[in-house]
């Protein structure tokens, strides 16, 4: 079986754990090694059994505890090497053993899941989101993202689970006290993911057999979980879609969420 649960996600850091019975992976660490220890203990699990961790790029919501984690528990680490080049101050933690390498857009083994990183638009060094199967079931984590296109699009179509972006809603976001270069980065092409571009986004992924989707990475400033939630249902009614035919929920940004099983 194929588990999924979001530990943390949110503009304030973002872990995330993958399970099957034979391997155990986190997807970045983003906050401190306590929190991501508590978190995994909170779903009957620990940090001890972690078999790897996989890195969607540098920023500091995503990578702020990767070094200690992985040195203190011993855990490969695995990211692109246009990644790795830009986050010395956590690489100098990792032993040389356990920084593993990966290329975009070229699946790897690890034990028995196959990980497919596929590049994502977003202002970092070289970043990525994850498609991860185990032979019999997909899902996807795809965040961080300044728009959706065909190309992403098709890395998501074929997964049953989906955790995706619903960063902003534009007017929350146009009337914060954020200045004028950060909203426009935010709303750029390499910035986040809109609610209303997430809601299209699934309504079409449904018609490619979607059965559960988490919005995740939610701006604290410029979002909140029911606004997200809304926002995303209207779009699933204003294009056909049966709302009744999806689970859709919102990751949780301090406490770990429910447990996903594929």
């Amino acid at each position: 079986m194929l588990k999924f649960c979001s530990l943390y996600s949110g503009s304030s850091g973002n872990c995330l754990f993958v399970s099957t019975n034979n391997t155990k992976v986190l997807i970045d660490c983003g906050t401190s090694c306590k929190k991501i220890c508590e978190g995994l203990a909170s779903i009957d699990s620990s940090i001890e059994d972690i078999d790897a961790i996989l890195v969607t790029h540098e920023h500091s919501d995503h990578v702020q505890g990767l070094g200690m984690v992985s040195k203190k528990f011993n855990i490969p680490v695995y990211a692109n090497l246009e990644t790795w080049n830009v986050m010395e101050k956590q690489k100098e933690k990792i032993s040389e053993k356990n920084i593993k390498l990966f290329e975009n857009d070229k699946d790897f083994l690890l034990n028995d899941l196959t990980i497919h990183p596929f590049t994502t638009p977003h202002d970092a060094a070289n970043p990525c989101g994850f498609s991860i199967h185990n032979g019999k079931k997909r899902l996807s984590i795809a965040t961080d993202l300044g728009y959706m296109d065909n190309r992403i699009f098709e890395q998501l179509q074929n997964s049953s689970f989906v955790l995706l972006e619903s960063n902003y809603e534009p007017e929350l976001l146009d009337a914060s006290k954020y200045p004028y270069h950060l909203k426009q980065r935010i709303k750029g092409p390499n910035g986040h993911l809109s609610n209303e571009t997430a809601g299209k986004t699934i309504s079409e992924l449904m018609k490619k057999d979607l059965k559960e989707v988490i919005l995740g990475h939610l701006s604290k400033e410029n979002n909140f979980p029911e606004l997200a939630y809304k926002t995303v249902a209207e779009q699933l009614m204003n294009n056909n879609s049966d709302i009744n035919t999806i689970k859709l929920s919102v990751a949780s940004r301090n406490t770990p969420g429910k447990i996903v099983n594929l």
